[in-house]
């Protein structure tokens, strides 16, 4: 098809780099594939065009360098967009699935408009003009971006505070009094709340371009189709996604994407992204057609041994190919672009064994695409979570491999709600986990910021759901209830949801308060669930991935009901930060805490006494100014109140920072409140409560 347009010309072109690059006079497309007979570039004057105003065949030699199709086309600009038809075989047999009658979006597209409806893939029509060129189209953008001088906090991880947030649901409800709500702009107007909170990075869920229209359920009471809200299945791995701009000018996500993180920065505030590169959102064999089934499936995707089916180690019908080398090295450019272009601090890895498993899905001892990413030049310095787990039976909490790697610590999150919610077993544990996890991680050769500790996180109930509700209640996601995991381990303490019982209010709103206190006094990196410090809740839903509405918005008028616990956690945050001791990246030597029971004797840590001391000496490190504080914490996980034998004080006397059976504000004391304790000898600690007192 000759060029409606004069102005636009095609030459051959470069094979490197992959995807889009613009060069002076007008653009360079390369993209992979080793298997097809045939591709042709189309260019579009909008991006929702029905028809191309020029086609470009690159079958000849002059557009092929090895598996790399390639050609330079000017005479276009900013705001028109491409797509591309490829033409292969349909052998399923043999992992191939080519649909020439589909337009296909670039894997490496930096802004893309999704189609409304997606089909799959499906073998060439016998009558060519059966053709629908549906699809998606990827939009040709200005990169350049005015940064403002703003640079990457930088900040170390045992200083790290997390906060998990979804970009959507953040601004989203009518609550929030933002601008533009439900976007990246809507974000940078809750600056001063993130600084006020004390938090020093935001952990974003996927912002990556997903397909949020497809209704894969409907809600069983409205009969409205349920949207994809989470995210978790990208289709173009490079772009953000668009329906967190403002909608201006195409491809305004990128820009207004930068500014966020520009305004972050200068606020000294860093990004992760919770990237997904375990899994595509093309799903299974019946799943949708956006680019990499068509473009080479065999390539991007592990098959079974029959080649016609996927192997599922994400739970979403497929698995990213992540070691094949091809797609090694699309992963590696995609994670640089993040962060060379987009400036992101790091990244949290959705089911990340997954990366480590060879292209027949077997775990590796050292997988290649993780040693790539840890000593890769351009990511030397960023933040690397992994989700050390996935769907295929992998569980790698404490081994995953790698020294770089910080980790999901799910151990973290349920022993700490055992422990309070009264399980048999586990002071121990609770010790453990106060003290960095050494048993998970220091004969591996790790440090305790190796652990992201979290009492919350967005898989599951809110804190504020965790002593609300004893059961899930998943009902308006469609699927029976039959979502979610079946543990949370939560308890209702008397009633199932909300209530008015104020004795019910109380214990809940102790229990918050203590498993907060414990994530932030723990050694390990410390991530809170956005909205959990103003008891945030999901009405019991602990799957709420697919629910786009006041279920998943944060209703900011809690901010004022619950001024109580906000309050409660920005004091905890700053007194971390008061006392470095407790972030310090190494594990407690014995000389550095020493534990007591109740009655000053050994601590039962075993058996069925729930109530132990510790105390926290200062040790000093080479370089790092601390503050002379001895810390004594005091834990009391029975029902009923005990009264601790308190060990001498080394300075002065005992006085107060912490104590959450007192009533608000007394159950917390800033910095400059310097209130004794009343015996110096002992302390009396109510049920389902703990203590932190400081002696200098």
């Amino acid at each position: 098809m000759p060029a409606n347009d004069a102005a636009i010309r095609v030459e051959p072109g470069r094979p490197v780099p992959l995807g889009v690059e613009e060069g002076q006079d007008g653009f360079n497309f390369a993209v992979f594939s080793r298997h097809a007979g045939r591709i042709e570039l189309l260019i579009f004057d909008e991006a929702d065009s029905e028809s191309p105003v020029a086609a470009f065949d690159l079958q000849s030699a002059a557009h092929r360098t090895g598996d790399v199709w390639h050609a330079f086309v000017t005479g276009l600009r900013y705001g028109q967009a491409y797509a591309y038809r490829v033409w292969g075989p349909w052998a399923p047999e043999h992992g191939h699935r080519f649909d020439s009658s589909r337009i296909l979006i670039d894997p490496r597209a930096l802004a893309v408009v999704l189609p409304q409806e997606v089909g799959p893939a499906r073998p060439p029509a016998a009558d060519e003009r059966t053709r629908t060129l549906s699809g998606g189209r990827a939009l040709l953008i200005d990169r350049r971006f005015d940064w403002q001088g703003t640079t990457p906090a930088r900040t170390p991880w045992s200083d790290t505070v997390i906060y998990e947030t979804h970009v959507r649901g953040l601004t989203m409800h009518p609550s929030s009094n933002v601008a533009h709500p439900g976007t990246f702009l809507g974000l940078v107007e809750k600056i001063p709340y993130f600084l006020e909170l004390g938090v020093t990075a935001l952990e974003l869920m996927p912002v990556q371009a997903f397909d949020d229209l497809r209704a894969l359920r409907v809600d069983p009471a409205s009969g409205v189709p349920l949207r994809n809200f989470w995210g978790y299945d990208t289709v173009a791995f490079f772009a953000p996604h668009g329906t967190y701009s403002t909608r201006g000018a195409p491809g305004a996500e990128v820009r207004e994407f930068k500014t966020m993180v520009r305004e972050l920065h200068r606020n000294g505030i860093e990004v992760i992204l919770d990237i997904v590169l375990s899994h595509t959102a093309e799903g299974g064999e019946a799943g949708p057609l956006f680019n990499f089934r068509g473009f080479d499936n065999a390539i991007y995707y592990m098959l079974q041994e029959d080649k016609a089916a996927y192997r599922n180690y994400s739970g979403c019908g497929n698995t990213f190919n992540c070691n094949h080398p091809v797609v090694r090295e699309f992963i590696i450019d995609c994670l640089r672009y993040w962060v060379a272009d987009m400036h992101v601090d790091g990244f949290r890895f959705d089911l990340a064994s997954i990366l480590g498993r060879d292209e027949q899905g077997r775990l590796v001892s050292n997988p290649p695409l993780l040693e790539r990413i840890a000593d890769d030049p351009i990511l030397r310095h960023v933040k690397l979570i992994a989700e050390a787990w996935d769907m295929g039976g992998a569980y790698q909490v404490g081994s995953f491999p790698g020294q770089r790697w910080a980790e999901w610590n799910a151990h973290f999150r349920d022993d700490v709600r055992r422990f309070w919610r009264g399980d048999a077993g586990m002071t121990g544990a609770l010790a453990k986990r106060l003290c960095g996890s050494a048993d998970l991680y220091q004969h591996h050769g790790k440090e305790p910021v190796n652990s992201v500790n979290f009492a919350a996180c967005h898989d599951g109930f809110t804190l504020r759901d965790v002593v609300s509700y004893a059961h899930k209640h998943n009902w308006e996601n469609g699927e029976n209830g039959l979502d979610g995991t079946n543990d949370d381990s939560s308890a209702n303490y008397g009633f199932e949801g909300v209530t008015c019982d104020a004795k019910i209010q109380q214990i809940r709103l102790r229990q918050s308060k203590n498993m907060l206190a414990v994530l932030l006094f723990s050694r390990g990196v410390p991530m809170l669930l956005g909205g959990d410090e103003f008891c945030r809740t999901q009405n019991g839903n602990n799957n709420p991935y697919c629910q786009d509405n006041i279920l998943s918005w944060y209703d900011w008028r809690l901010l004022e009901r619950n001024r109580e616990m906000h309050r409660f956690v920005c004091e905890l945050i700053a007194l971390r930060k008061r006392h470095p001791v407790l972030s310090r990246d190494a594990f407690y030597t014995d000389a550095e805490i020493e534990w007591f029971g109740a009655a000053g004797e050994a601590p039962d840590w075993n058996g069925p006494a729930r109530a132990f001391g510790c105390v926290i000496k200062p040790a000093g490190t080479a370089g790092i100014q601390e503050p002379a504080a001895t810390l004594c914490l005091l834990v009391n996980g029975a029902s009923a109140p005990v009264e601790f034998t308190l060990p001498p004080a080394p300075a002065a006397r005992w006085r107060m920072a912490v104590d959450t059976g007192r009533v608000a504000p007394g159950e917390i004391w800033p910095a400059d409140d310097k209130v004794p304790v009343p015996d110096d000898a002992r302390h009396g600690l109510a049920e389902l409560s703990l203590a932190l007192l400081l002696s200098a």
